[in-house]
């Protein structure tokens, strides 16, 4: 899909968690560890709905950007919602499972990054 596209989609991604104001958000470059993805976008709500929220915003603004998610898991309960975008991944967790699950010590061997850094690269 090229670097530049994921790139921008994980821009898009992020603002669209931070206007609906997620906790926490984490971008992790994974490209070097992994064929995965380019990108895991990590972030937490505090509750169902508003964890439901931050994932519908995210697949609006994804998916009017020309970018529909291929795969979502886990909406209806909402503890850990995971949105497929091919080279980006979006995870959206409540407060525990973030906790519990831990990916940034799972994918420590990506580059953590801000956005400012996304921007830069």
């Amino acid at each position: 899909m090229g670097h530049l596209i994921s790139k921008e989609m994980a821009k898009i991604a992020y603002e669209a968690l931070d206007e609906k104001k997620a906790v926490d958000i984490t971008i992790i470059d994974i490209q070097e560890v992994s064929v995965l993805a380019d990108y895991f976008i990590i972030a937490s709500g505090t509750n169902k709905n508003q964890v439901q929220a931050l994932v519908d915003n995210v697949d609006e603004k994804l998916t009017k950007a020309g970018h529909p998610a291929k795969q979502v898991e886990g909406y209806q309960t909402a503890n850990w919602i995971l949105l497929d975008y091919g080279d980006v991944i979006v995870h959206v967790f409540d407060s525990e499972n973030r906790l519990f699950y831990d990916l940034e010590r799972i994918w420590r061997d990506g580059k953590t990054m801000t956005l400012e850094e996304l921007e830069r690269e």
